[in-house]
């Protein structure tokens, strides 16, 4: 099942690491090579500032920095998706018009949350979201992800997608991502333009399956993901399943161990980045985890341990 909208954005939108010197300030030169590198490695587009963006650590006047200097070193190469979350209402539909008019090709966000308790309910997330799409021009993208704490349910997100303009995409990242695509897909039809695949691809092969035209993934290796995706698209399943099969192991201790330094750690091994670190107080990677993620990415040879030597 396939949503019946043609999608203007498909394919393997990675997360870009956001790039920091060894004392913690924004290293710009090394994000500008992290961009390249992915867009190289055949990124149909990126997205910024996400989580794995370490979003939650950078400060307004750096958001402003990176968002501009990601946008304009692209160029227009690849289509950007500009995370803008924030809890308020008018300040996510700020960030998100401020992003629109930088260039973003898209924005995506989370529903309304903070900390550990504080939640809204549904009628107060349509309104949020509603007052977002009501300024920009852009599509957004749902991010629903249980770093929230916030239940979508599907046909929550479809009513959504039918009613409000620019709810158009979906990442989705809950347990049972595949049968909530489906669900979604089928409650809100054309209006669901694009259904896609979260969490670095754990759920990848059964995501497609269901339905999902794109996969926002972890930045490391999109040589080794985009080819699963475009077999899967045509039609090539056994193909893809050989690929996914292939490039498990590594999605996997992305996903299960080193997490959101993982791209970092491989970006780092591969000269692509200066510093690995994240910004205090994350803590680094366990060395024993970044020896077993870059040994298994050399058995796989990708591009980014290549690219920067």
């Amino acid at each position: 099942m396939t949503a019946s909208r043609t999608p203007r954005y498909t394919g393997i939108f990675p997360v870009v690491p956001t790039t920091f010197t060894e004392t913690g300030e924004l290293d710009l030169a090394s994000q500008k090579r992290a961009v390249d590198f992915m867009i190289d490695a055949g990124s149909d587009g990126l997205c910024i500032l996400a989580n794995f963006s370490e979003q939650f650590s950078v400060t307004d006047d750096e958001r402003e920095i990176i968002t501009r200097t990601v946008l304009e070193h692209v160029a227009g190469r690849v289509p950007v998706i500009v995370t803008t979350t924030h809890y308020g209402t008018i300040a996510c539909a700020a960030r998100s018009r401020r992003a629109q008019d930088l260039g973003a090709a898209m924005v995506m966000v989370m529903p309304p949350y903070h900390g550990a308790t504080l939640r809204v309910p549904e009628q107060q997330i349509y309104a949020f979201y509603q007052g977002v799409s009501d300024a920009i021009d852009i599509p957004i993208m749902i991010q629903d992800a249980p770093a929230s704490g916030t239940v979508l349910s599907a046909p929550f997100l479809a009513r959504m997608a039918r009613e409000i303009e620019q709810v158009s995409y979906f990442k989705i990242e809950t347990p049972g991502a595949a049968n909530k695509l489906r669900e979604v897909i089928r409650l809100g039809g054309e209006a669901v333009e694009g259904p896609w695949d979260g969490e670095e691809g754990i759920t990848l092969l059964a995501d497609l399956n269901a339905g999902a035209t794109g996969a926002m993934t972890g930045g490391g290796f999109p040589d080794g993901i985009r080819p699963i995706i475009v077999a899967h698209r045509e039609g090539r399943l056994d193909d893809a399943f050989t690929l996914y099969q292939k490039w498990l192991p590594l999605i996997n201790h992305e996903n299960r161990q080193a997490g959101l330094l993982a791209c970092k750690a491989l970006m780092k091994e591969g000269g692509v980045i200066d510093c690995e670190l994240p910004r205090h107080p994350l803590p680094a990677m366990h060395p024993q985890t970044r020896k077993e993620l870059v040994d298994i990415a050399r058995r796989l040879d990708p591009l980014v341990l290549r690219w920067g030597k």
